[in-house]
């Protein structure tokens, strides 16, 4: 078992920045990869970034790409969510994820693994 637990959500302006975070605990975090997804309203949940066990690869959604960024601590038992530049359009609850395999994913079914979420709210 592996519990996650998010934290780092909030209400900010557009164009301001935030970083989420989640701590790990239960099996060897480092033997996991993991992702951040995201839902907003009315919408289905969508990847956001993924990265692997080891951290040397990495992935993220396209509506993202130049702003967000994922890294781990593994000593931590920690993966964050850098985002910056935010639009309202990112407003949704953030979740983070894990897989049971040192190689990302790109989608929900391949993670066993979820937190409880986050609220991030972009106001324009």
């Amino acid at each position: 078992q592996v519990q996650l637990v998010e934290s780092g959500g909030g209400l900010v302006q557009a164009g301001a920045s935030l970083r989420l975070s989640c701590a790990a605990s239960g099996r060897t975090f480092g033997r996991y990869a993991m992702g951040w997804f995201r839902q907003a309203p009315g919408k289905e949940r969508e990847i956001v970034a993924g990265i692997s066990w080891s951290g040397g690869s990495k992935y993220y959604a396209d509506s993202v790409k130049g702003r967000f960024t994922i890294s781990r601590d593994n000593a931590k038992n920690t993966v964050y969510l850098q985002m910056n530049t935010l639009k309202p359009e990112d407003t949704a609850v953030y979740y983070c994820a894990a897989r049971a395999s040192t190689v990302l994913g790109i989608v929900g079914g391949e993670y066993a693994y979820w937190g409880q979420g986050t609220q991030v709210t972009v106001s324009s």
